[in-house]
């Protein structure tokens, strides 16, 4: 009787018994997050009287303890990926229990007390998923065999965007235009139930192998070699640019949206929902294509994208044109299918530059610096909004005021990580021009099959 190394790479050609549950654990995992990690959590700070920094500190401090990665990945083969994670995930369900009975303390807590003691709870949230995060990307790249991990992808991918779009929904007619405190605790008691739901799976996806060096090895890991890999570091320089323009972008849109547009909470839900379903959108036009064409010409055409959206904000908040729910909702979908095409791209690109040996610690090295750019920018895209002020300028039919002024310069952010794209190394990878001809006869072929023929 033959047995599987369990310390083996799966095969090519099928996913091993029991992956499914990755796709139920996203699913829950995702009704539970995006309350904490979102809007709603970004709605309920500025209900306290947060302002944009506190709000870029709220957005960045995920992304920034992520740096506990680095000293957390030498113990994830004492204890195996899967204890790690579920661990981790565990901690994070207590403290999203304790955030929804927060809103109800308000009859003897003043607002700044409880915005006080939401950051100390998010700090601790983040603090458990920041270090039991990095055995998740090594974890599931034991699991899934490299020529299906673009399928995979795009398939963990819609089950999120399906999920969140589901979660801010409900949390749009839960919290109504105008929400009391009740309504905000039972928007993070729904968050606390879903996390509970996704451990149940979390517990059943198949353990996977933990590398023999990763377990054995006690010497000092040597960072500066990884980081000098040549492909990973391009590909770390191009996440540098990424999560420096995507941190606290969707945090101050919200801000945008609530103070300067004037829109209450339940519309501002409704328009993120429709990013996520923008999001499906991306997966389904690029997803076939990841596999075949490589990740390279993906981000590429993907960052062209977002260079158009940064523009449309620009105008919009800029006053160059009269701000339509049309116009918000455009921009949202347009948002989430820039999103979910990067993120899927990114994560399949850093499965294939990094090798099997030192895999948990070059997975760390990625997630952290990524996440610690993303984490910072927000605080200071943050101060550069609260620096503006009201200050409003004329330029050549554009208002620069606090936010265009914030959209125009994540636009040019954007602008340098598409050159950083066409640095990329993936031996494998097609031309971008041989993409755009596929993207672009796609819809040709789907018109001519439904053309009725005589």
């Amino acid at each position: 009787m033959n047995h599987r190394d369990p310390h083996a790479e799966p095969a090519d050609d099928q996913y091993p018994p029991g992956l499914a549950n990755i796709y139920l654990f996203a699913v829950f995992n995702a009704l539970s997050f995006q309350m904490v990690l979102g809007n709603p959590m970004i709605l309920y700070a500025r209900n306290l009287g947060a302002s944009a920094t506190v709000l870029g500190i709220i957005a960045g401090m995920m992304p920034l303890l992520v740096i506990f990665q680095i000293p957390a990945a030498r113990h994830v083969g004492r204890l195996g990926y899967k204890r790690f994670v579920f661990a981790g995930w565990g901690m994070r369900v207590m403290f999203i229990g304790w955030m929804a009975l927060l809103p109800l303390t308000g009859f003897f807590l003043t607002p700044t007390t409880r915005l006080a003691l939401l950051l100390m709870l998010l700090f601790g949230f983040n603090l458990s998923r920041g270090i039991s995060s990095c055995a998740w990307l090594p974890w599931i790249t034991s699991l899934v065999p490299g020529s299906l991990r673009g399928k995979y992808l795009a398939r963990e991918s819609a089950c999120v965007n399906v999920s969140s779009a589901v979660a801010f929904v409900f949390a749009a007619f839960c919290l109504g235009a105008q929400p009391s405190p009740w309504q905000f605790s039972v928007v993070f008691a729904f968050s606390a139930v879903m996390g509970v739901a996704s451990l149940v799976f979390l517990k059943r996806i198949p353990e996977g192998g933990t590398p023999d060096e990763v377990a054995a090895s006690s010497s000092a890991v040597p960072w500066r070699a990884l980081a000098g890999h040549r492909p990973f570091r391009r590909l770390l320089r191009l996440n540098v640019a990424w999560s420096a323009a995507y941190g606290g972008l969707t945090a101050f849109i919200v801000a945008y949206l609530k103070t300067e547009a004037g829109l209450d909470e339940r519309s501002i839900l409704l328009f993120t929902a429709a990013m996520f379903l923008g999001g499906l959108g991306g997966l389904a036009w690029f997803g076939p294509q990841l596999d075949r064409v490589g990740s390279k010409p993906v981000l590429g055409v993907a960052f062209g994208f977002w260079l158009a959206i940064m523009g449309g904000w620009t105008l919009l908040s800029g006053r160059a044109f009269e701000l339509r729910w049309s116009a918000v909702v455009i921009l949202q979908l347009l948002m989430g299918f820039a999103i979910a095409v990067v993120n899927m791209a990114n994560l399949r690109l850093a499965m294939s530059v990094i090798p099997a040996m030192g895999r948990s610690h070059f997975f760390a090295l990625f997630s952290v610096v990524g996440n610690l750019t993303q984490g910072v920018a927000p605080v200071l895209w943050g101060l550069l909004i609260d620096a503006m002020g009201s200050r409003r300028l004329a330029l050549a039919g554009i208002e620069i005021n606090r936010f265009s002024a914030f959209f125009l310069a994540v636009w040019a952010v954007f602008g340098a990580a598409l050159v950083l794209s066409r640095w990329l190394e993936e031996p494998a990878a097609r031309p971008m021009d041989e993409l755009l001809r596929d993207l672009m006869r796609s819809p040709i072929r789907a018109w001519l099959r439904l053309w009725p023929r005589s």
